[in-house]
Formats: C-alpha cells, sequence, structure tokens
C-alpha cells in the first residue's frame, strides 16, 4: 500500500500551524505521544466555567498530526469537554468511512484519506486525545480553582 498522499488543503492546514506554542500559564494541559512512529503533541487550554477559552498546541510531529493540530488551534476555543468527545467520534467514524465532521471541525474533511490508511489514524487522532484528556484531568487547574 503507498503512503498516503499529501493533499495541497493538508499541507496548507499544517503549514498554518494555527496556534502553535504555549500558554503562559494554561489551565490545563496534556502531551500525547506515539510510540509507534515519535509523533509528540502538546495541548494547552484556558478553561473558564467548562468551555475553553484559549487553545494552544505544541506539536514535533508528521504533517497529518501536524494538521490535526492546527484544525484544533483554529476551532476548540468556545467548546467544553462534551464537544471535544464529540469531536473524537465524528473523527473515528470518519477514519471508519464515514463523512468528516461539519461546522467548526469541517477542516478534518481534508484529511478523510486517512482512513484508507490504518496506521495513520493516531497521527489524526493525537491531538484530539491530547485535547480530550487535557479537559479531563491536569495538574494546573482554572483560576480561582
Amino acid at each position: 500500500m503507498s503512503d498516503l498522499p499529501y493533499t495541497k488543503e493538508v499541507l496548507r492546514l499544517a503549514a498554518d500551524a494555527t496556534g502553535a506554542g504555549r500558554l503562559d500559564p494554561p489551565c490545563r494541559s496534556h502531551t500525547q505521544f506515539n510510540p509507534a512512529c515519535g509523533d509528540r503533541t502538546t495541548i494547552d487550554l484556558r478553561v473558564l466555567e467548562g468551555r475553553i477559552t484559549a487553545v494552544a498546541q505544541d506539536t514535533r510531529a508528521c504533517i497529518l498530526t501536524q494538521a490535526s493540530a492546527s484544525i484544533l488551534g483554529a476551532a476548540l476555543a468556545g467548546q467544553n469537554a462534551g464537544d471535544l468527545l464529540n469531536l473524537r467520534r465524528q473523527v473515528e467514524a470518519m477514519l471508519q468511512g464515514g463523512p468528516p465532521p461539519e461546522g467548526r471541525f469541517a477542516a478534518y474533511g481534508a484529511l478523510a484519506d486517512a482512513a484508507a490508511h490504518a496506521g495513520r489514524h493516531t497521527c489524526v487522532l493525537l491531538p484530539i486525545e491530547a485535547a480530550v484528556n487535557a479537559m479531563a484531568g491536569s495538574d494546573l487547574t482554572e483560576p480561582g480553582g
């Protein structure tokens, strides 16, 4: 099986690197690592009353993981933990051949070709998993928390 073709849209998303960097200070943070390929992404969140108010991502990874992290950097503010879990379900379904997410996360459609490459599913999901884990529990707390 040939490797996933990197379309112009995937390359653009990765190059945009929306939200690249770190928050100082974040409320919540989590680093997710893919031991199969060495991809690593850290998602920092500021959260107020259960909603994400700011997001930053520090991603050292393949183009697919970079593109996924950039999509989160552009669209994650305003979301809550339930929204993140729903996004994860939608992207997992897309990677099994279903439709891509709609609305603010429609850009994940650019990564739909990864469905044909099971070994790349983790790459697409890595930043989402980091965000889910950051929301679920972190050593950091919300301001005043």
